[in-house]
This record gives structure tokens, sequence and C-alpha cells, in this order.
């Protein structure tokens, strides 16, 4: 999409209830972020900021494997590796690829990762390494200048989708079951038409999200309403649901969604410009996508990235140019906890969670 910067668009019992314990806990630090004493704010978690030392590149890719394994993904074809928390990063950037505007990043380890390049025509690529970077594959060269591919996600270590912008009408949806190492274009006969104007956003890598083995999420802006598509087989078929985030320019929409399940997901977005308000910046669904509703206080400005907190119910991160957002509720209501800017956020069943964006940004939560 032509926006957002030059370029468009004991035993397994008493472990799982350790990991639940864990997770109601951290929550519960979460939410003290809420909390105004200085007591409160000393002890609560906070974004500590990891020096990445490229504070000319913007990072919208962000995988984490982690508390200690992160992939960063940016302009300039710059693509990061840390694994010891973020105290080093290593540049692992493919070879050749200084032209080109990485916006996902995938990461299923830290050796075996894949990214997407996205623009028109052969700008869009997806790269893949099985040896933490050292060297690269590419693996997709798009060929039809009409399309453009914004965003990636991954069911498992094998299967997984990218998305276009329409073309010819209908968003284009692009499929690999060999973790990445060859792609194929999906039939679009399940696909329902693409409004006038409508196009997903090539923000945080979040436009296109999955959960379980099949379900797979696309957002979108642009056109006269900010809708999210749903496919529950893998990105043959899909069904199409306005959201009340407001649309109707091309600046407007859906730019992230995050599903802790295969029914309880948040959408997040607004208008990425920064002169402009954001009202209703934020909604949820508790159906799987088939219905939206708005949250009854929102973040306070467009956000582009969303997180679930690990093994939480109800406890969700947003993250924009203008700071952090926190829920507690199940995204009904968003309160500011942090003002640095990023562009979007992660978090992994080891109870970490990750953000990055400009200016070389690269940050962990921590307590």
């Amino acid at each position: 999409m032509r926006r957002l910067g030059s370029t468009r668009r004991a035993g397994r019992t008493g472990r799982t209830s350790r990991v639940v314990a864990v997770g109601v806990a951290c929550g519960a630090a979460l939410a003290a972020l809420t909390v105004g004493s200085a007591r409160a704010a000393a002890q609560a978690p906070h974004w500590a900021l990891k020096d990445t030392g490229t504070p000319d590149v913007r990072f919208r890719g962000l995988a984490a494997v982690d508390r200690d394994t992160a992939w960063l993904a940016g302009t300039a074809g710059t693509v990061l590796r840390t694994t010891d928390g973020g105290t080093s990063w290593r540049n692992v950037s493919p070879p050749g690829a200084g032209d080109l505007q990485f916006r996902d990043v995938e990461a299923f380890d830290a050796r075996r990762a894949v990214v997407l390049a996205i623009g028109d025509g052969e700008a869009s690529r997806v790269y893949r390494t099985d040896d933490g970077g050292t060297t690269w594959t590419e693996s997709f060269r798009n060929t039809d200048p009409a399309a453009f591919y914004d965003c990636m996600a991954f069911f498992d270590r094998r299967h997984g989708l990218a998305m276009s912008d329409p073309v010819d009408g209908k968003f284009r949806i692009l499929s690999t079951s060999d973790g990445g190492r060859s792609w194929r274009v999906l039939p679009d006969t399940g696909m329902p038409p693409a409004l006038e104007g409508e196009a997903g956003f090539a923000a945080s890598g979040q436009c296109l999200v999955t959960s379980g083995p099949k379900d797979a999420w696309l957002a979108t802006g642009g056109g006269a309403h900010a809708r999210v598509l749903h496919s529950t087989d893998r990105g043959r078929t899909w069904t199409a649901a306005d959201t009340p985030i407001p649309a109707g320019d091309p600046a407007k929409g859906v730019f992230a969604l995050a599903f802790r399940d295969r029914t309880h997901g948040l959408a997040v977005g607004g208008d990425y410009r920064a002169d402009q308000p954001s009202p209703q910046a934020a909604a949820l669904t508790p159906d799987g996508g088939r219905s939206w509703q708005p949250a009854t206080t929102p973040p306070p400005a467009y956000r582009s990235g969303a997180a679930w907190l690990p093994h939480s119910r109800s406890t969700a991160l947003a993250v924009g140019p203008t700071g952090t957002d926190l829920t507690t509720d199940g995204g009904r209501t968003w309160r500011t906890v942090d003002t640095g800017s990023y562009d979007t956020v992660a978090c992994t069943p080891d109870l970490s969670c990750w953000a990055a964006g400009e200016q070389g940004r690269a940050a962990r939560l921590e307590h």
C-alpha cells in the first residue's frame, strides 16, 4: 500500500500450572503500570531499550523467539539478530539487499527465519535462512507489477501465508508448505472482492496473523470500511467483516491484528498521519472475527502493533509512534503506559515481550 514513508505499503500438569501462575502474576505486574504511585512505577515492568547500533534504520519487522532471542527486519535491507536478550546484535542482512525494505520477519528459532521485503513488483521478495543469517536463499520474487506484498504469517514451521494488496480486484495470497523454501499463489476464487481503494498496511508485520493450524486473518484499510478477512482453511477461502475502526481514506484503517486463540482477537489502527486524530483506534472480537465491537476506552492515538501477554486471557499491549497502551480486560479499555515510539510488538511463551521501531529502537519488557 502506498503509505508509511516513501514506499507503499513436576509433571505436565504441574508445569502447566506454574506457567499459568507466572502468566497471571506477570499480568498483575503489567496492570501495576496503570498505578500512579512512585513505588508502583519503580516495581512495574518497563520497556528497557537495547542498543542495536543502527540509528538510521526503522524496524517494522519483529520476531520474538524467547527472552534471549529476537530478530529485527527494517529499512535499507537490514536484518539483526540477538541471542543474549539484546545485549548485543549481529547484523545478518542478506547480501545485496540494501535497496529493499524488510517489513516482516518470522522466526522459528535462533537459526531459522523468513523475511519479507515489500514494494511494487520485484521489490516484493522473501528470503529464508537456516544458519542464523550467515547465508540466505531468495525463495520468492514477485514478477507481477500489480502485486505488492505487505505481511506474512506462519501456522507452524511448515505452513505459512503472505498477502498482497488486491490484484484484479482481490487480495492475493501466497502460500508455503515447506517453511518458506518455496511459494505459490493461491487461486482467488474463495476471496471476496476488495472495496474501492482497499489495501493492507505494511506497518508492523501484523496485517496478517494466524492462530492454530488453519485460521488466518488479514486487516485492511483505505476503503469505505476497515475490514478483517478470515480464513479457516489456510487461505483458500475467506469471509469479510466490517470493523468500527474508521476508514474511508488511504491513511486510515486496521493496521494490526492479534488473536490469543481462534475466537478472541484485537484490532488496532487509526490514521497514521501525525497531525490527524485517531478516534476508535481499537476493536475486539469474541467470535473469531465474524463481528467486531469498538473499545469503550480506546488508545488515544494511532497504533500499529498489538500482542497478547502470554498465558493471559485479558492482558494485551498496543504500540505506536506516540506510545504503548495496556488493556487488562480483553481490549475493552486501554491506558497509555509509555510514551516511547514503537511500530511493532511481540510476546513469547516464556513471558517475554519485545518492541521495535524507528531510529533503530528495540526494547524488551523488563521488571
